[in-house]
């Protein structure tokens, strides 16, 4: 345990890292991000590849611009509102990761005209639909199922991919840029062995798909990938174009689990404050739940649901996980941990406890307006 840190009544305010803090707050430890950033950078440069990594992790302005630090000038996010917001703060390449919905036409068009927008397609539907609507010049992608099974056109659905991107090509306005994938099967994977194995198999999917279009007269088209999981693992990204992983910037305990990052490389926790403790059950109440956390949880190997892991807080934002001490349960704004009668002992009602999320991405976005830089 941090002696260092008292929790009685009387000194929570004296010795409390965080005495700003009144309510679940996520704390982003920028030197571990930071070197997210630069590893997953290097990566990709020695490789030749671009990188374009994904905001929807951090939809931070501030964080956003560290990337920059390292080169970074094309960028990917989930939603047009998302690609609006990082437009106003100056980045001018930006692909929106999801397939197009084509009531935000208007917003779509005003956007276009101020950057390169590059846009997800799946259907002819949605690309005639761009023909008759589009106002300015839009950069798309045909979205690919390499195996996730979520969304796209599978790979091996050569004649309907071919005949989406005919047409795009009748338009003067609608760019067949590439094939992109994301394999998010990757977290459901058993193993890193298995990991960079799906990788591989995505990777060698998407250049057959290619090799095919080539055939067809569609040469030149790129191949986008990218999840955190194999982008975290694999060395070599050759053979593709570009890589788009997001979560690595703050990883979290889904990428611990699946052997993506180290302890040491987690970059974000959201403090919760101490409501209530119960010695006789061994557990302790927090007001921080699923509208902070979210609902993700990972299953132990003894079949417990895992909703995040806890760690004292510290100058630096929190310490080491405590062992036999997680969130076992949540509902909107509870949450409860399971700990030992040693740290039940030490905490008291009104401190802090740290919890590292099951999934950084989800906590990020909820917490959007209560975060903390150390």
């Amino acid at each position: 345990m941090d002696a260092e840190i008292g929790y009685s009544t009387d000194k929570v305010k004296q010795e409390d890292p965080f005495p700003q803090i009144l309510n679940p707050t996520l704390l982003i430890n920028r030197e571990r991000a930071i070197r997210n950033i630069r590893k997953m950078a290097g990566k990709a440069k020695a490789s030749g590849v671009c990188f374009r990594p994904h905001f929807k992790t951090h939809q931070s302005a501030e964080v956003g611009g560290w990337f920059r630090d390292f080169g970074v000038e094309q960028i990917t996010v989930s939603s047009l509102d998302m690609a609006r917001y990082f437009a106003s703060h100056g980045w001018r390449d930006i692909t929106i990761a999801f397939p197009l919905n084509i009531r935000e036409i208007e917003k779509i068009n005003v956007l276009a005209k101020e950057v390169r927008l590059h846009l997800l397609v799946e259907s002819r539907e949605t690309v005639r639909f761009l023909k008759k609507h589009a106002a300015a010049e839009l950069n798309l992608w045909i979205k690919i199922d390499a195996g996730s099974r979520r969304s796209g056109i599978p790979w091996d659905h050569f004649v309907e991919i071919a005949a989406l991107a005919a047409e795009i090509q009748t338009s003067p306005r609608l760019n067949v840029q590439g094939l992109l994938t994301h394999a998010g099967h990757t977290y459901r994977a058993a193993s890193v062995e298995k990991i960079r194995e799906i990788y591989r198999e995505t990777a060698l999917r998407m250049q057959a798909t290619r090799e095919h279009l080539a055939l067809q007269g569609f040469p030149r088209l790129e191949i986008s990938v990218g999840d955190t999981p194999a982008c975290s693992l694999v060395e070599d990204f050759k053979g593709v174009d570009e890589i788009r992983p997001g979560n690595f910037v703050y990883y979290d305990v889904m990428q611990l689990e699946l052997g993506s990052c180290r302890e040491e490389e987690i970059a974000a926790a959201v403090a919760c404050p101490v409501v209530a403790k119960h010695p006789g059950r061994g557990e302790i109440v927090l007001y921080g739940g699923a509208v902070h956390l979210s609902k993700d949880f990972i299953l132990t190997k003894e079949g417990t649901k895992l909703f995040g892991r806890a760690a004292l807080p510290r100058r630096e934002g929190w310490g080491k996980f405590l062992e036999n001490t997680f969130v076992a349960a949540l509902s909107q704004e509870h949450g409860i941990v399971k700990t030992g009668q040693e740290l039940l002992s030490q905490i008291q009602v009104g401190s802090l406890l740290m919890v590292v999320p099951v999934h950084s991405c989800l906590a990020a976005d909820l917490l959007k307006q209560d975060q903390v830089m150390v």
